[in-house]
């Protein structure tokens, strides 16, 4: 087993290994940035080593600088958490390189399946389901056009490296598919360095379910049941929960085959998760791989038992799985809400500032998986991800009525953040009775905020366009006197709404 561990992370995802760390004997250590230095995962960690400036690509994304200190302090292995290296294959090889063993799949499973093309015209050679649409990214736009009058309108198009909703436009009229392949090349290309893209058949109403894989490097290959992760706000995840309440054992069998069978024939070990949409016939469609830990994982530790950030350890140090599938059982159920630093009044913009005041949830059935305390500081530079709240229950029932308890409790000073709106989904129609989908916030939830805040804005534009108006329709006199009124009534600057 390995003596010491870089995380090369930072925030929640570093305090949770961490913590699987000292319960495991293993001396963990930590970097920083300038942003960071007051950071959670800083005050936890047995080491904690200065990387560099605060913007991320000097700091949590310099290599070279993460590897020679890996060297330097002796670690056997690097634990990449989630974003940043996680999924870079050029990293994987250049760790593997220096003689550290990197803890995640190997860097040819991460090209594999990274690439959304390449996973999709795989996944197809393998007999796995995919979205009916193209397996090679679009090379003009008659053979866009053609490709999408034979799966019919609406289609996606989508970037091939991309992911969270880059570079993806639906397209329900053939006219508009120029003007939509053109923006998503360009996005595609600012965001993944790579203009590749693809189209797909848009699947109405979908749900996001994922199952969660295990395996090792003997060929030993389990699952951990699926999350659903439909309550998505612009494609990102906001609430997730396991086990999916959507599907049937018949179907949860279905899955879980498919997703063991993916994990299989790509050769893949370690932790990784295969995403399925599932349309409203209760069909099943590959989406992609994550090839690392995902946010989520916590709600299915808490239906399992099984510590994944342990797993993952183990089978990156050559060992075999110990766990047998059919010693896994699901019990109860768990509901994860992301907590972010956000201004939910001005469009989720983000919210930064040091925390003044942290109060944790406590009580039966409670989970906080957090990066902050008091003195942390929630800069522009990083994902505004605060913690993650999780909670367990008997029944999802009882999960929810805990969750709306916890976020009660759950005080967070110095920032704002997008607590009070978690009241909201928990107790929306749709989703107590699981009839919600990937737009479900999108649809019910986006128009009420920002709606409010623009006609607000709006109304005192109105109100400055109805004085105008008078103004204008005045004779000269009656307009310089009038302006001259209600300049000093209001005390306005000329370029107060400029």
């Amino acid at each position: 087993m390995f003596k010491k561990i870089l995380i090369a992370n930072r925030g929640e995802i570093a305090v949770r290994i961490v913590k699987a760390c000292k319960e495991m004997d293993i001396i963990s250590i930590v970097i920083y940035s300038d942003a960071d230095k007051n950071s959670l995962h800083v005050r936890v960690a047995d080491e904690a080593y200065y990387v560099g400036p605060s913007k991320a690509t000097e700091s949590y994304l310099n290599s070279e600088k993460i590897i020679s200190l890996a060297k330097k302090v002796g670690a056997d292995a690097i634990h990449p958490g989630y974003g940043f290296f996680s999924e870079n294959a050029d990293f994987i090889r250049e760790v593997e390189a220096n003689g550290i063993v990197f803890i995640g799949p190997s860097a040819n499973s991460v090209e594999l399946m990274g690439n959304k093309t390449v996973a999709r015209t795989f996944m197809k050679n393998s007999g796995i389901p995919i979205v009916p649409g193209t397996i090679d990214p679009v090379s003009s736009l008659d053979d866009a056009k053609q490709v999408s009058k034979e799966i019919g309108l609406p289609v996606m198009i989508k970037a091939a490296a991309g992911g969270g909703g880059k570079g993806m436009r639906r397209i329900d009229k053939l006219e508009d598919l120029e003007s939509g392949i053109d923006r998503a090349k360009n996005e595609a290309q600012k965001s993944f360095g790579n203009s590749d893209i693809y189209i797909e058949k848009f699947i109405e109403s979908p749900k996001h379910i994922e199952v969660q894989v295990l395996a090792d490097k003997f060929g030993n290959c389990i699952h951990l049941f699926e999350r659903e992760c439909s309550v998505q706000r612009r494609h990102q995840k906001v609430v997730e929960e396991a086990p999916s309440s959507s599907i049937n054992e018949e179907l949860r069998q279905k899955i879980t085959n498919i997703a063991v069978n993916a994990t299989k024939v790509s050769e893949y070990y370690n932790a990784g998760t295969i995403e399925f949409l599932y349309d409203q016939v209760e069909n099943f469609y590959f989406l992609e791989m994550n090839t690392r830990l995902q946010v989520e994982h916590p709600v299915t530790e808490m239906i399992t038992g099984i510590d994944i950030v342990k797993e993952q350890i183990k089978i990156a140090a050559d060992q075999k799985l110990k766990i047998r599938q059919n010693d896994i059982r699901i019990n109860g159920y768990a509901i994860e809400c992301r907590i972010y630093a956000e201004d939910v009044d001005n469009n989720f913009a983000p919210s930064t500032g040091n925390i003044l005041h942290h109060r944790l949830p406590s009580g039966p059935g409670i989970r906080v998986d957090r990066g902050i305390d008091v003195l942390s500081e929630v800069s522009v530079y990083y994902d505004p991800i605060l913690s993650k709240l999780i909670t367990w229950g008997l029944t999802r029932e009882e999960s929810i009525k805990r969750m709306k308890r916890a976020l009660g409790e759950y005080q967070i000073a110095g920032v704002k953040t997008n607590i009070n709106s978690f009241y909201w989904i928990l107790e929306h129609q749709k989703f107590i009775d699981c009839s919600f989908d990937n737009n479900f916030l999108d649809h019910y939830f986006l128009p009420l905020v920002p709606n409010k805040w623009r006609e607000s804005i709006n109304a005192e534009y109105m109100n400055i366009a109805a004085i105008l108006s008078a103004f204008l329709k005045s004779d000269e006199k009656s307009l310089k006197a009038n302006k001259l009124s209600i300049s000093k009534e209001n005390n306005w600057e000329s370029n107060q709404y400029e």
